[in-house]
């Protein structure tokens, strides 16, 4: 039995007319999974209370505080944001609901940074009615980049127990896309994904397929010249960062014959190109990550749902898969952390007079001197 610290997972409400608190309240209805975990709900034990009613939930007890650093191990916890007469309209997106869904974000990043939880998971939002003067973002992913990046970039990472995809660009019009395909882009978004892949999901040598932009793979220039112009160089030099990488790859074809099961993970050039095969065969327990930044951040793989909002038919698959591969990668990082803080100096067998020597320039060349593990 282990007396380990349970990881507390902080949770914002998302848009409050969408499916998001059908979603939680179906994720948290379950005692058994409060032995895991210690969540902390950003909301309303109002909102929370109307949605189960109009949802026919059965009820999730709730210990109502103001702060996260009041929550209890053992019960659901509900960091009350207020406002209190915020009024839900279920299907409808409303400014008030994006205000809410803001608020919540914004408190619930706060409590992150500072320690007071350990990993953020966030429900949908409507990233229309989110606007305003502290968010002008295209999605949690550029905000939270913007919020808590300290300087890092980030990577939109899609996943469940089949694939993992990640993209180039995100939220980018399409007429934006070919002029945003650069080499320095591909190949950071590259060194992001493998560093991710080590670290995040403790594959030790991933190998990593690199989607092509156009059809057919350009056709040898017919049908556009980016992937021997620019990708196929970015794949190139990657692999000279001992980056396992392979490609450019035709996306119809590459989904279509199960290319995929052959790799680690798999870089897409744009949103839909990347996004719309892996929801297909995601189903309902795709999670979205947002790597590349000191804190973990998941969140289902779905919207809001405003045309299924409050007819409790909502699935809390990608929900529940959201909150556990938050755990899992936070443990994974604080893994790789501990096993990478005192890297052992390099010890090589010099052949000349039988001495072990250290020698941080050497490498596995054919150098008179023969590497040995310690």
């Amino acid at each position: 039995m282990t007396n380990e610290k349970k990881i507390r997972v902080g949770i914002t409400q998302g848009d409050t007319n969408g499916i998001g608190y059908e979603v939680i309240l179906k994720s948290l209805s379950d005692p058994l999974t409060l032995e895991l975990f210690t969540p902390v709900v950003y909301g309303s034990t109002k909102v929370a209370a109307f949605h189960r009613k109009a949802c026919g939930l059965q009820p999730v007890q709730f210990n109502s505080i103001d702060n996260a650093i009041q929550a209890h191990d053992g019960v659901c916890n509900m960091v009350e944001i207020g406002p209190d007469d915020l009024k839900v309209e279920l299907g409808v997106p409303s400014e008030a609901a994006g205000r809410a869904a803001l608020t919540s974000l914004e408190c619930a990043v706060s409590d992150l940074r500072n320690g007071i939880i350990d990993v953020l998971v966030t429900a949908p939002i409507d990233k229309n009615s989110i606007q305003g003067d502290n968010f002008h973002f295209p999605g949690h992913t550029e905000y939270l980049e913007n919020a808590v990046g300290d300087g890092s970039r980030s990577l939109m990472i899609l996943f469940n127990d089949r694939m993992r995809v990640a993209l180039v660009t995100t939220h980018l019009p399409v007429s934006q896309i070919a002029e945003a395909i650069t080499r320095e882009a591909i190949l950071e978004k590259l060194e992001l994904f493998n560093e991710s892949l080590r670290r995040d999901f403790a594959i030790e040598y991933p190998r990593i397929a690199v989607l092509a932009l156009n059809p057919h793979s350009g056709d040898h220039g017919l049908l556009g010249n980016e992937e021997k112009d620019i990708i196929a160089p970015a794949i190139e030099e990657a692999y000279g960062k001992k980056i396992c990488c392979f490609g450019p790859y035709s996306a119809d074809g590459f989904f279509g014959n199960a290319s995929y099961t052959k790799f680690d993970g798999v870089l897409a050039m744009y949103h839909d190109q990347g996004l719309a095969p892996f929801k297909t065969l995601a189903m309902d327990n795709g999670v979205n990550f947002t790597a590349g930044l000191p804190i973990v951040r998941t969140s289902p793989d779905h919207g809001t749902g405003y045309d299924i909002a409050g007819k409790g038919v909502a699935s809390p698959d990608s929900m529940l898969a959201a909150i556990y591969a938050a755990i899992d990668i936070y443990r994974n990082r604080r893994t790789y952390d501990e096993i990478h803080a005192n890297p052992l100096r390099k010890q090589y067998f010099d052949k000349s007079n039988d001495n072990v020597v250290l020698d941080l320039s050497k490498d596995d060349d054919d150098d008179g001197t023969t590497p040995i593990n310690v």
